[in-house]
């Protein structure tokens, strides 16, 4: 059976102030809504089901995030994932150029978690906090074809 990667969807605090961070780097919104009723409860498991959305793509068209804000139920705050803890992780981007990448993220208080690492000369990467607590790696190709 063929598969592939439709989306990755992250609950949000704030769906504008997460937008404009993952606008920031570089990906584009392909549309906005704001979902309810039976057809939502059913898909997500969650009866009242009522978020605003909005999906967004990578530059290169392969990659996207769909964000949600509840509406209702009102969402849950949890702690921050930590890196090593089970269960979903990260969201992991390729840059250009991780310092510039960098400079966009402070421009929204997200900064990295330790500093940039280098990986075998292959890649410099490193950890942000995102807006609503989403860890997102940030990776520079060293070796650039």
């Amino acid at each position: 059976m063929p598969i592939k990667l439709e989306n990755v969807g992250i609950a949000v605090r704030d769906l504008e102030a997460t937008i404009a961070f993952f606008t920031d780097l570089g990906l584009t919104v392909l549309g906005r809504d704001t979902v309810s009723g039976e057809w939502t409860d059913t898909a997500v498991g969650l009866d009242g089901n009522h978020a605003r959305i909005a999906m967004l793509q990578t530059p290169d068209g392969n990659g996207r995030l769909e964000l949600f804000e509840y509406i209702h139920p009102d969402a849950i705050e949890t702690e921050p994932t930590l890196p090593n803890e089970i269960g979903m992780h990260r969201v992991a981007f390729s840059v250009d150029d991780i310092d510039e990448a960098l400079e966009i993220a402070a421009k929204h208080g997200c900064h990295p978690l330790r500093g940039v690492a280098t990986y075998e000369d292959v890649y410099k990467l490193t950890y942000v906090r995102g807006p609503s607590g989403i860890l997102v790696m940030l990776a520079e190709e060293l070796q650039k074809s």
